[in-house]
């Protein structure tokens, strides 16, 4: 539209509702936001899935397989962007749309809250506009980078800081470094009053996919060929795993030594070993976790339980999440978690790192494994100078974070500035559109 030129248009009503999405590539988080009411988020498996049987899942009817055996997995997002939007299609109509949706919702009165992951390539994200506009023709959009949605969140909550009860929460925070480790990627992101620093936001290629086939890799060499069963690996992986404190420490407890020795820490576990019983898809769908039985040998315990198929971790439980931090470890070259945000930091003014170094929020799924917050802190004390203060915090649900710090962002009057209606996106086209996402809220007046 030339300039100057009046709409021909009305100004369209604000919509009530808010659909919240934040379209993972393992789990989309979905819920609606209804002035100053938020629903609690449905997390929703992001992937089409075929058993062994030849029968076909969409998203949340996984919940309804019981054997998960030789599972194949069809996803629409492939390193932390949505590249098949025919798959991605399909779950959306079936979560959202259908006449049967669980969460049954209607475009043309509903404003779309999209979380999407920094440095997305243009052309992605406007087939994504397109897709929003045109195929389901939502009334509003606004689409924003993800890791920066945390900053609507009340942070110092996060971090238990102590104040006066009738104190106000900042939102948006004023300074914040977001750590994002999810199943594509990590990402770490700095935040100044909601808006992400861009040149400084660094990416490490690792997360949960890598990490679960990594996983595969070493239980397929040592005990069972698992590389065709990523679905009971992953569950293997989350309910085992763990980082390491005394990484070398670990592993000398779980050396089995030379050739005829006979060492006590592994013949004894070292307190690390334990048990897994996969499941048989016939009377349990879901591994257990054991604790490990020293005195008993490993040929005396499988003729004990002959029908259980039982496996020995060992050292696969720390050397999997070590990657994060050490990704040479796999012949990876870039740098580990620490010196990612390090990285990050070199880029910016020095005043800034205190303010960032003292709110580090990590979010994401790999955020659970336990002793991630301490080893990252640990070793970025290690990084940065004396006088700095390092907190980091983990939120009590670091897989919905976001999607709880974009339901604030929906109820905060940014969103107005942010939003594009279906008809600005008719009048001015997909390159203004664009463009007004990534100016994003720029200077405040």
């Amino acid at each position: 539209m030339a300039a100057g030129q009046k709409s021909r248009y009305n100004v369209p009503p604000t919509p009530s509702t808010t659909l919240i999405l934040d379209n993972g590539a393992d789990t989309i988080k979905a819920g609606f936001v209804t002035g100053d009411k938020a629903d609690a988020p449905r997390v929703i498996p992001n992937c089409l899935a075929r058993d062994r049987h030849k029968k076909t899942y969409v998203g949340s009817e996984l919940g309804k397989c019981r054997d998960f055996g030789e599972m194949a997995f069809r996803r629409p997002v492939e390193k932390g962007y949505v590249v098949s939007w025919e798959t991605q299609k399909e779950i959306w109509d079936r979560e959202f749309f259908d006449d049967k949706a669980p969460q049954k919702c209607d475009p043309s009165e509903t404003r779309l809250v999209l979380a999407e992951q920094p440095n997305a390539l243009p052309a992605l994200q406007t087939h994504c506009d397109q897709m929003v506009f045109e195929e389901y023709g939502f009334a509003s959009c606004c689409r924003s980078i993800g890791p920066a949605l945390n900053a609507y969140q009340d942070i110092q909550a996060i971090f238990h800081t102590p104040r006066l009860p009738d104190t106000p929460a900042e939102v948006p925070a004023e300074v914040l470094l977001v750590i994002d480790s999810g199943y594509s990627h990590t990402t770490v992101t700095p935040v100044v009053q909601g808006r992400p620093l861009h040149p400084a936001i660094r990416r490490l290629d690792v997360g949960g996919k890598l990490m679960t086939n990594h996983l595969a890799r070493l239980l397929s060499v040592r005990h069972f060929d698992m590389r065709n069963e990523p679905f009971i690996v992953n569950e293997m992986k989350e309910a085992v795993c763990y980082v390491s404190l005394d990484f070398k420490g670990d592993l000398e407890r779980t050396w089995k030594g030379t050739r005829g020795e006979r060492r006590e820490d592994y013949l004894g576990g070292g307190g690390i070993a334990k048990d897994y019983v996969l499941p048989d898809s016939h009377t349990t769908f879901h591994g257990v976790v054991r604790e490990f039985e020293p005195g008993v040998s490993g040929r005396a315990r499988k003729a004990a339980v002959s029908t259980e198929d039982v496996l020995t971790l060992r050292n696969e439980r720390f050397v999997v999440p070590e990657i994060l931090f050490n990704p040479s470890d796999i012949g990876l070259r870039q740098p580990g978690l620490a010196d990612l945000v390090m990285q990050s930091l070199s880029v910016l003014p020095i005043g800034l790192w205190p303010g960032l170094l003292a709110n580090i929020v990590v979010v994401g799924g790999n955020a659970r494994f336990d002793n991630f917050i301490r080893r990252l802190q640990m070793e970025l004390l290690e990084r940065v100078p004396d006088e700095c203060v390092v907190r980091v915090a983990r939120p009590e649900n670091a897989v919905t974070s976001t999607w709880q710090g974009a339901a604030n962002f929906a109820k905060h009057a940014h969103v107005g500035r942010l939003a594009v209606t279906k008809q600005e996106y008719e009048e001015n086209g997909a390159g203004w559109v664009a463009r007004k996402f990534a100016t994003g809220l720029g200077i405040d007046t």
